[in-house]
């Protein structure tokens, strides 16, 4: 067969990879959307904001759920965060030591409060302490109960992402610090935490996002209307107006403090990325 012969033999027809991509993007759009719709006209809209969309039971909430219920929650979060950060800390440079039982405790207590539901935690703060301890009160009352429960579940994960991020310090910083005559607990203080902190910000931050939803669990430890934060504040709510309008406004106040949370850490893991390269 001739160079002329082979060219004028008919093409296969067939689609191109590319074709075939757009092909296969488009049908998920298409399903996508069929979906959506589907759920929109099937949905019963009126019940739903029966249910969920009382503006005159919504606006009953205001001020309260603000600078009762949100303030309570964002409280609870950030003394959790604290506790948690130090221990974590603590934790972490255990993990790390070279004294063997330090080492084994602090892998014990990451096993055991990474595997155990944040609702066992809270129940035992509540109801183990008092009766292991007759008469002891933890400072801060339900605010220090709380800061305790969220704090020992968080110190477990953060002390993993804090030992990772000072390992994934360069040997080299160490090395320098004490060539300049710092010694190991000083170079790790000035040198190497600093370093990694920078490393770690963004794993830490969405770590206080999840404490700012897992601290709805104070309900367990029984507190008073001044304490309630934002899920007991809007359950309380549903039940005295047997309308779930106050879960709605709940989950809303949430979203204004979990989302820019979320923006700034996808933010912050962009800029590590771009350090990076």
């Amino acid at each position: 067969m001739t160079a002329t012969d082979a060219q004028l033999q008919p093409r296969k027809k067939g689609l191109s990879r590319r074709q075939k991509r757009s092909l296969s993007r488009g049908i998920q759009y298409v399903v996508f959307v069929a979906v959506v719709v589907a759920f929109a006209v099937s949905a019963d809209w009126g019940r739903l904001k029966n249910q969920f969309a009382q503006a005159d039971i919504a606006d009953q909430m205001f001020p309260d759920v603000i600078t009762l219920a949100l303030k309570n929650t964002v409280l609870y979060t950030l003394s959790g965060f604290v506790v948690g950060l130090v221990l974590g800390m603590v934790i972490a440079l255990m993990r790390l030591s070279s004294v063997g039982p330090y080492r084994w405790f602090a892998g014990v207590y990451i096993e055991i409060f990474r595997g155990l539901p944040a609702l066992l935690i809270f129940i035992f703060i509540g109801v183990a302490v008092p009766l292991a301890f007759p008469g002891t009160e933890i400072i801060g009352g339900t605010y220090g109960k709380v800061a305790l429960a969220l704090g020992l579940v968080a110190a477990a994960y953060m002390a993993e992402t804090i030992r990772a991020g000072i390992q994934a310090v360069p040997k080299g910083q160490l090395e320098a610090a004490r060539s300049l005559g710092f010694s190991p607990a000083r170079a790790m203080i000035s040198i190497i935490i600093p370093q990694a902190f920078r490393i770690i910000l963004p794993p830490l931050t969405n770590e206080l996002v999840l404490l700012f939803k897992d601290s709805s669990l104070v309900l367990f430890l029984g507190v008073t209307l001044e304490e309630r934060e934002l899920s007991k504040y809007g359950r309380d709510l549903a039940s005295t107006t047997a309308n779930s309008t106050p879960i709605l406004v709940a989950g809303l106040c949430y979203l204004l403090v979990t989302i820019p949370l979320g923006f700034v850490v996808r933010r912050m893991e962009a800029k590590a990325q771009e350090a990076v390269k």
